[in-house]
């Protein structure tokens, strides 16, 4: 592979010994170097020029300002492809569904679009217009394929042998003028990322894989939008030492409100006001009367208090006073009216029928995941796993997996594991697996 004009070689010292593997050399700036931000018609229009002067897919990336604004809006669009150049787009100045963002939109219509962890920058992009039909997503697709890391840094290294620098991942993108610096770092994020695709395709091909891949692919692009959270309040941190439905009712009233306040100011509900701090004032809330700024400081300095948080101590305040104010039927529940299942430790108590074919359907389910060499949640849901065991399909378990969400090729794999789980009636004495990953907001 030639060398990117970029890379710099790092010199190894003639007494040292070789590494088993060469240093990854860094990747500092896009070949054709850092381009002008497009704030205007007129750039936009010569950039979709540029484009559609261009061979194969599209590269995009996408800047959020996470932990900064309450929106996931994008602050800057990266596109690049080969023969068609490498593009900055502000799309504030233009706007959701601005004309622009149409023709792009038509633009990759029929070809590729590439992205790196796309359920991410999916919501932002389709906010603006840009709808892709087809995709390739090289997280997913190295999980797939079986690398054992994913990000875009150490797959770019272990694939393509380059490093990429971090240190502006998590700034704040809405800020005008973007410096040099964050503008260079959000290029290099598509400088090779057409080149990683193909590698990752091959990785697939080779491990004859690629046709699970297309098809967790199409998913994606297809998934409906994910419903609303029941009751998203009961999802504060800290939430687990809040045991009195009294104090649940302060905690709710505090969420509801910061979280309206954030929505209409654009910010991050945890710079308004920690999770930690709504416990806290929660937990605190009947011991003795808050009725003043004072009494949140108190509450509040051994957490670190910030200014901030008390910038709206009315707001709080009068939240906690309704809160205890409220009559006792008006308290939450303890537990949300959900569909969700009990915690899996309560299955060997009181669900022994039920947690019977599960440890077997975890256990086999892992080897299965092992020999293909893919992450076991990738290769099916644990979710499903759980919901298979606790209401076994009266018909086919592969119809019920389909029904469930599971791909084709999941259901295929797991249907015939899980058939024999089911008729298992004393639990496999193994180890607890590891806490499973959090379903993706």
């Amino acid at each position: 592979m030639a060398l990117h004009p970029s890379v710099q070689l790092v010199a190894v010292p003639e007494n040292e010994e070789e590494p088993h593997a060469p240093a990854p050399t860094p990747l500092l700036h896009p070949a054709g170097g850092v381009p002008d931000v497009i704030d205007t018609e007129s750039a936009f229009d010569a950039a979709l020029s540029q484009l559609a002067g261009g061979t194969g897919p599209f590269a995009f990336d996408a800047e959020r300002a996470s932990g900064y604004k309450y929106s996931a809006r994008a602050y800057l669009i990266q596109i690049k492809r080969t023969g068609g150049g490498l593009h900055l787009i502000d799309p504030i100045p233009f706007g959701p569904g601005h004309h622009c963002f149409i023709a792009l939109n038509k633009l990759i219509q029929d070809v590729e679009v590439i992205l790196h962890a796309s359920t991410q920058d999916l919501p932002c992009l389709r906010e603006l217009g840009i709808e892709p039909n087809t995709l390739f997503d090289t997280e997913l697709g190295g999980r797939i394929a079986g690398l054992p890391r994913v990000g875009l840094g150490p797959l770019l290294e272990t694939l393509m042998g380059v490093s990429l620098a971090k240190e502006h991942s998590a700034v704040d993108w809405s800020t005008r003028p973007l410096p040099q610096e964050w503008l260079n770092y959000a290029a290099l994020d598509v400088e090779l990322l057409v080149e990683l695709r193909d590698k990752i395709h091959q990785l697939l091909v080779d491990s004859k894989k690629w046709s699970w891949a297309e098809e967790d692919f199409a998913a994606i692009i297809s998934a409906p939008p994910p419903p609303a959270r029941i009751d998203p309040w009961r999802r504060t941190s800290g939430m687990h030492k809040v045991k009195k439905r009294n104090h649940m009712a302060v905690v709710r009233k505090l969420w509801l409100a910061r979280n309206e306040l954030a929505q209409e100011l654009d910010i991050s509900p945890g710079r308004l006001l920690s999770d930690a701090a709504i416990t806290e004032l929660a937990l605190a809330s009947d011991k003795e009367p808050i009725t003043n700024r004072k009494h949140l400081e108190k509450i509040l300095r051994p957490l670190g208090l910030r200014a901030r948080w008390l910038e709206n101590a009315a707001t709080w305040i009068s939240c906690i006073t309704d809160a205890i104010a409220m009559p006792q039927d008006q308290w939450p529940e303890t537990r949300s009216k959900s569909d969700a299942l009990p915690p899996i430790k309560m299955w060997r108590e009181k669900f022994p029928e039920k947690y019977a074919p599960l440890t077997h359907a975890r256990f086999n389910l892992q080897l299965r995941a092992d020999e293909l060499s893919i992450p076991l949640e990738n290769m099916i849901s644990p979710e499903l796993v759980r919901r298979i065991c606790w209401q076994p399909p009266e018909s086919s378990v592969n119809e019920a997996l389909l029904a469930l969400g599971a791909r084709r090729w999941q259901a295929e794999i797991a249907s015939a594991i899980l058939e024999q789980a089911l008729t298992e009636r004393e639990p496999l004495e193994v180890p607890e697996p590891a806490a499973e990953p959090a379903p993706e907001e």
